[in-house]
């Protein structure tokens, strides 16, 4: 007659390791919901004289003009401090963000500006290969946690250069861990009349952005989730 030679300590063991992955598998998932379902809805009501640290992504081109635009109309003491970030290989974005908030102190009489312009890695340049993008995104991804471990901001605002990608997932994902609750506000190009770039559409298919705008009637229509608020340029 065979004895039942097995620890019936490793098979409990095991039973527990299972069911706390199981368990925390769980938590995650009915976070990751919650979060989704709360995008979008207003916060808990804050003070007009409470200020936001504000995270505003630069992209080279027409990407920062439109910003640019976007941020001629912001209540900039509401929206303080401003924290701009450009790719690593693009000066002139920075240049003009610079510019515009040194405007800003001199209208006002500030002799400091209440913002802080850096600089983000790219995941891949023009040109690059596969093969080797593969750990600059890696490096570049290390870089944006650390970017927005330190920003921990709680507006991002953005409009579609690929940089902000990886911003806003780390923000999504900082909603889920509860370290901040950052609104995103994605804004897209008005180059964009039928589709969708491809960030707005990771974006927009992901449900990361808490609002979503578009300045074309057509895209709406196409993407009912967006508000159209006309040509901002």
């Amino acid at each position: 007659m065979e004895k039942n030679t097995g620890c019936p300590f490793s098979n409990l063991s095991s039973n527990l390791g299972i069911s706390c992955f199981i368990a925390f598998t769980t938590v995650i998932l009915v976070r990751v919901l919650y979060v989704i379902y709360r995008t979008g809805k207003p916060l808990n009501k804050r003070s007009p004289q409470q200020t936001l640290s504000t995270l505003i992504v630069l992209g080279s081109g027409g990407h920062t003009a439109e910003m640019i635009n976007l941020l001629l109309v912001l209540q900039k003491d509401r929206f303080t401090p401003r924290f701009y970030i450009a790719a690593a290989t693009d000066n002139m974005s920075l240049q003009k963000a610079r510019v515009l908030e040194n405007s800003w102190a001199d209208s006002s009489g500030v002799e400091r500006i209440s913002a802080e312009f850096m600089q983000i890695y790219r995941s891949r340049e023009v040109g690059q290969s596969y093969v080797t993008s593969v750990w600059t995104t890696l490096v570049a991804t290390a870089h944006a946690l650390w970017l927005m471990i330190k920003i921990r901001p709680q507006v991002v605002l953005c409009n579609g250069p690929g940089t902000c990608i990886p911003l806003c997932v780390i923000a999504f994902i900082f909603k889920v861990i509860g370290i901040r609750w950052s609104s995103i506000f994605y804004v897209e190009s008005i180059a964009r009349v039928k589709k969708l770039s491809l960030s707005g559409l990771l974006l927009y298919k992901l449900q990361i952005a808490d609002q979503f705008f578009v300045q074309w009637p057509q895209l709406q229509r196409k993407y009912p989730r967006a508000h159209y608020v006309g040509c901002l340029m």
